[in-house]
């Protein structure tokens, strides 16, 4: 009998999917449903799982895994760590107790097993109080980032040109230098390179163990080739480009379960010097590339940038973008890449994104609006230069690697729990006649006020988080904090653009148009009347005769409707008041639009809306109208309705946009939502996440989960598996599937 054929690269590409999907199954099983990114984490070994149930601050239940055998050391009576030696020092232990895990299948080893949530509570310093704040916190439900971590972007050129030996000796170096300042912060940092060499030791170990039993001659020769690597890389910086994509899964997976970060960059920019010296040296095709490149996609759905200008805005799009694009079409997992879209980019990259999209129904990739979010930050005083350096790296967001530190994504404002404020003050206001006019004035009033105090939390978190929890992970990859010795948080880096993103747009909007239509212009309810259905949650026939009237109101996105008008306006009032204002240190703010997956919770946080709206139900999605603004659904006029509420300075206001399948059938197809993307960005847009998605199974998919296990969606700036989410952020995007398909 002839011996079986060696496996080939897409054999061992669906094998691994397969224990991907695996995966995912026991972690919905044992965890439950989740509602964000589909984070590569594995569940430890039964006999190493802790599994804990906690209760949310909403009362909602909670499954948990931690690791046996990771005690964490606290240096606080709250039970907590704080502090860089404490945050570090505990990594390690984390990191010594970790499981290796290696699959021999993948050219590549390593994986996490811990929530960055889980290994460290509580996550705040209960010492350190922002009860000066507590009190509009709650007034308008801030989410104002005090204690948030990542959320920025590190410079991975630095690690791939050091290797961990060499940030640990560039750690020794600064901190003789910079003796006795900064001790505590030089000892976490050196204590996070430390339990990283041993970790990465520990698989090169453990793959040249299973490399002696192993039977199969070619996944012997891969346990060996990862025993080298992996034994190299210990102390070294990569040298080759299989090494260099190892070099970036450690930094990933150890960056992933410290803090949360899924920040990448421009994986094609940063491979490419690796690519091109072992392509020219015969040691690389493109098939062993591919498959490299989606073995570190397989481990993390970390946040990837393809194509667009360097500083001088030359397209930095080649061969690699495409492999990059190609590997994870090949993978079909969720994954968070982002292809540029630009005045000068290679319309060929467009082109064959917008054919994967048709090609797997997954939402990958997203598009990136590079030249609008470039100008943008050129209008807070920077050079165009520095714009165009940004890399996309995260759900909507950019930042310069390595150089500026943002908490983009982290804070957020909604609109609609102002609005509720302004309208409740204005209408238990006796002394002055209600009006939409006066409305807006009070809402302006509430928003500025909001916004100051979010600027004087975000202050506090500047001042106090380097000694809660610093950003060691990300400090390494970093220019600054190593040399100065101070945390990213706390003035390491050079540049301090911090975000504030708005919420409810299209929530707000309607309602200021339904008002001034319904009450002021056609007098057909009272204010007092809208007052007591809001507060009677559209009870009754009469609630409901009312709810109807005013939810029927030409809506935002309907094209040159008063509430298209709204919303322009009140885009401009956010981006202007957050642009003018600082932090108490003066570091600039940065607007955005974007509510991630707070649909739900902001949504409970507010009462019934003049839109129609009930009480607690999800507030309206980033900066898209809500679904059913048209009858006809025109994604035309959702690209121009979305183009025209930018905030304009750097950061975006993303369009959720779902396109059904059939359209390919028609003559152009790809041409025309290639033609959809150029003209949203042409009209002033900075983002789109796509997903092209057949109604009909994402309506049975939501009945049953368990019929389609392997269905993605691009539920908001990040893709995930539509099982895992729970049914109430799957109707969020049934909803929207069905009205815009």
């Amino acid at each position: 009998m002839e011996p079986p054929a060696p496996l080939t690269y897409s054999d061992r590409l669906d094998a691994l999917r397969a224990a991907k999907l695996a995966q995912t199954a026991e972690k919905q099983a044992l965890l439950g449903a989740m509602d964000h990114d589909d984070w590569g984490l594995i569940l430890p070994p039964p006999e190493r799982r802790k599994v804990v149930r906690t209760l949310s601050s909403s009362g909602m239940p909670i499954t948990d895994c931690t690791l046996e055998g990771y005690e964490p050391v606290p240096n606080h009576p709250s039970g907590g760590f704080f502090g860089p030696r404490a945050a570090g020092e505990n990594f390690r232990r984390l990191l010594d107790a970790h499981p290796v895990y290696l699959d021999p299948l993948s050219s590549l080893a390593g994986g996490y097993m811990v929530n960055f949530m889980s290994y460290r509570k509580p996550h705040w310093n209960p010492d350190l109080s922002a009860g000066e704040f507590a009190a509009e916190i709650e007034r308008y439900r801030l989410l104002p980032g005090i204690g948030a971590t990542q959320h920025f972007c590190q410079d991975l050129q630095i690690g791939l040109e050091l290797g961990w030996g060499g940030l640990l000796k560039k750690i020794r170096h600064y901190r003789w230098l910079n003796a006795p300042r900064g001790e505590d912060f030089y000892a976490g940092l050196e204590a996070v390179v430390l339990g990283v060499q041993g970790w990465i030791a520990r698989h090169a170990a453990e793959a040249a163990r299973l490399a002696e039993s192993e039977p199969d001659a070619a996944l012997r020769l891969n346990l060996e080739e990862i025993a080298a690597i992996n034994a190299r890389l210990v102390n070294e910086p990569p040298r080759t480009f299989r090494e260099a994509c190892q070099w970036i899964l450690w930094f990933q997976v150890t960056a992933r379960m410290y803090n949360g970060s899924g920040s990448l960059g421009r994986l094609d920019v940063l491979l490419q010097p690796f690519y091109q010296r072992d392509l020219a040296a015969g040691v690389l095709d493109d098939e062993e590339a591919v498959f490299h490149i989606a073995c570190l996609l397989l481990r993390d759905t970390a946040y990837i940038q393809l194509g667009g200008p360097d500083a001088a805005g030359n397209d930095q799009t080649g061969p690699l973008s495409f492999l990059v694009l190609e590997a994870g079409h090949r993978l079909r997992i969720p994954a968070n890449v982002g292809v540029c879209v630009g005045e000068n980019t290679d319309p060929r990259l467009l082109r064959r994104a917008v054919e994967i999209q048709f090609a797997d129904r997954a939402g990958y990739p997203k598009f990136l609006g590079i030249d609008r979010t470039a100008q943008g930050f050129a209008r807070l005083g920077y050079p165009i230069e520095l714009g165009r350096q940004r890399a996309y790296s995260g759900c909507h967001w950019s930042a310069i690697p390595g150089r500026e530190y943002t908490l983009n994504d982290c804070v957020k404002i909604n609109f609609a729990r102002i609005f509720e404020v302004a309208f409740d003050e204005m209408l238990a206001d006796t002394a002055s006649q209600p009006s939409t006019a006066a409305l807006l004035q009070r809402y302006t009033a509430h928003l500025e006020r909001a916004i100051e105090v979010t600027a004087r939390c975000i202050g506090f978190h500047l001042e106090h988080m380097h000694a809660v929890f610093p950003e060691l992970v990300l400090d390494l990859a970093c220019h600054g904090p190593i040399e100065l010795g101070e945390d990213a948080s706390h003035g390491g880096v050079e540049f301090y653009n911090l975000c504030i993103d708005g919420a409810a747009l299209a929530t707000v909007a309607d309602s200021f148009a339904a008002l001034e239509q319904r009450v002021e212009q056609e007098g057909r309810l009272t204010w007092q009347e809208v007052q007591a259905h809001l507060r009677a949650n559209w009870a009754g026939p009469e609630g409901e005769r009312a709810r109807l009237m005013l939810k029927s109101v030409p809506r935002y996105g309907s094209g040159g409707s008063r509430a298209d008008e709204y919303a322009i306006g009140l885009a401009r009032i956010f981006a202007e008041r957050v642009a003018g204002a600082r932090t108490p240190q003066g570091c600039r703010l940065v607007p955005g639009l974007f509510s991630w997956a707070n649909t739900i919770p902001m949504g409970q946080d507010v009462g019934a809306t003049p839109n129609g709206r009930f009480a607690h139900d999800p507030i309206s999605h980033g900066a898209n109208p809500d679904p059913g603004f048209r009858q006809d659904g025109a994604p035309t006029a959702l690209a121009a309705a979305i183009a025209a509420v930018q905030p304009g300075y750097g950061n975006t206001a993303p369009m959720q946009i779902e396109l059904d399948p059939t359209i390919t059938r028609e003559e152009g197809g790809v041409e025309v939502v290639e033609s959809l993307i150029r003209t949203h960005f042409l009209l002033g847009g900075t983002q789109i996440n796509l997903n092209v998605m057949d109604a009909e199974k994402v309506l049975a998919a939501h009945r049953d989960p368990t019929l389609y296990p392997d269905l993605i969606v691009r539920v908001t700036g990040f893709s995930a598996y539509f099982a895992s989410l729970s049914p109430r952020f799957r109707q969020l995007v049934v909803d929207r599937i069905i009205s815009g398909a």
